[in-house]
């Protein structure tokens, strides 16, 4: 099973669908002849990497466009340049324009996604960080954003509360400490499960690695901080820098010797790339 035939994609598009349609496209309806076919194809407007191809297939089935049929040209984690054609398509107009803008909304936004991971993975390119990506994402949108953080060239953190301990400030005061957060932790933790603690002062750190944590993220570090926390963990934990990272920093933050760079701006603040689609392309 991919990421598109989970359960909660497949409501996602229905939802999308029906936000756009609702009772029907009234333009379309009184425009376009029922029975007339024609092609289209979807045109980068600006240069980017492509994620979310799959979904058009998705959106179209779901629609009831059963005829539509559907080529790629360019696959997902593929770059692309102004004027690239990345699906083309032909089936009722009636259906293609109907589908349009949920099509495009999806595409752009994954690719927007890809698009700014690549950079940040080109920016690091050379060191042995990785660009792994946070849960600051879109509502219901978190299974797809992640999958385009992948096509981008960068990796997951965690899917879900579920899915890890991390222990950040907030669950440190409410333990009582870090070593009685770790504790508690360990104790209740199945035995496959990594403990990772938020640090934001190098005591932090020592306590963190006396407790017996597996991973430490250091939190709003300055990089002159962040290489001497390298230095003090000395290879007894992962380490993960986060916070405030920018294309502008993540070189001299890899520099350190940090194993993995979190970047919320993944997901958060990635621009939509510009696409359309054409009829009779």
């Amino acid at each position: 099973m991919t990421v598109f035939d989970l359960p909660a994609v497949r409501a996602l598009v229905d939802a999308a669908l029906a936000e756009d349609i609702a009772r029907g496209d009234l333009t379309t309806q009184l425009t376009v002849p029922p029975d007339l076919r024609a092609t289209a194809a979807i045109v980068a407007k600006q240069e980017g990497v492509l994620a979310g191809a799959p979904l058009v297939e998705r959106v179209f089935a779901a629609l009831g466009a059963h005829d539509v049929h559907i080529a790629h040209p360019v696959e997902d984690g593929a770059t692309f340049t102004v004027g690239t054609v990345l699906v083309s398509l032909d089936g009722r107009a009636s259906d293609l324009l109907t589908g349009e803008r949920t099509v495009l909304n999806f595409l752009q936004q994954l690719s927007g996604v890809a698009t700014l991971t690549r950079r940040f993975v080109d920016a690091v390119r050379g060191t042995k960080a990785r660009v792994i990506d946070t849960r600051k994402t879109t509502p219901g949108l978190r299974a797809l954003e992640k999958y385009a953080v992948r096509m981008g060239g960068g990796h997951n953190h965690r899917f879900g509360l579920d899915d890890g301990i991390l222990i950040k400030d907030n669950h440190i005061t409410a333990a009582g400490g870090v070593a009685a957060a770790v504790g508690a932790a360990r104790r209740g933790a199945p035995h496959t499960a990594r403990i990772e603690v938020e640090c934001a002062t190098l005591e932090q750190i020592d306590e963190a690695l006396s407790a017996g944590a597996d991973a430490l993220l250091l939190d709003n570090m300055a990089v002159g901080q962040i290489a001497a926390a390298v230095q003090r963990i000395a290879g007894r934990a992962v380490v993960e820098a986060s916070g405030g990272v920018s294309l502008a920093t993540v070189w001299a933050i890899a520099e350190t010797g940090v194993d993995l760079i979190s970047v919320g701006a993944l997901t958060h603040s990635a621009p939509a790339i510009d696409l359309s689609m054409r009829i009779g392309a």
